[in-house]
């Protein structure tokens, strides 16, 4: 079982701790990984979440609903950077 002793630091507004690498290789952790943050009886159990597959732009774009999303952020007529 990994173990180790940690401080808490100001993280903005937040308080932060950074695993160590054993600690988050035995409990399969990775970088960017979703997690659920969950007190029970004065402990704090951070509990990994299943990843769910990457979705390929044609999968996003079947959520996109320009109404709900704001439509195109740029509108302009002229080509701009590498689109000229």
């Amino acid at each position: 079982m990994a173990q180790t002793i940690l401080n808490l630091k100001h993280w903005g507004n937040n308080l932060g701790v950074r695993l160590p690498s054993a600690v988050a290789r035995e409990a399969d952790l990775h970088a960017d990984q979703q997690v659920m943050i969950s007190v029970e009886g004065g402990k704090v159990i951070i509990t990994p979440l299943k990843s769910s597959p990457s979705l390929s732009l044609a999968q996003r774009l079947v959520h996109f609903d320009p109404q709900r999303h704001g439509g195109e952020q740029m509108q302009t007529a002229s080509r701009l950077g590498a689109e000229e």
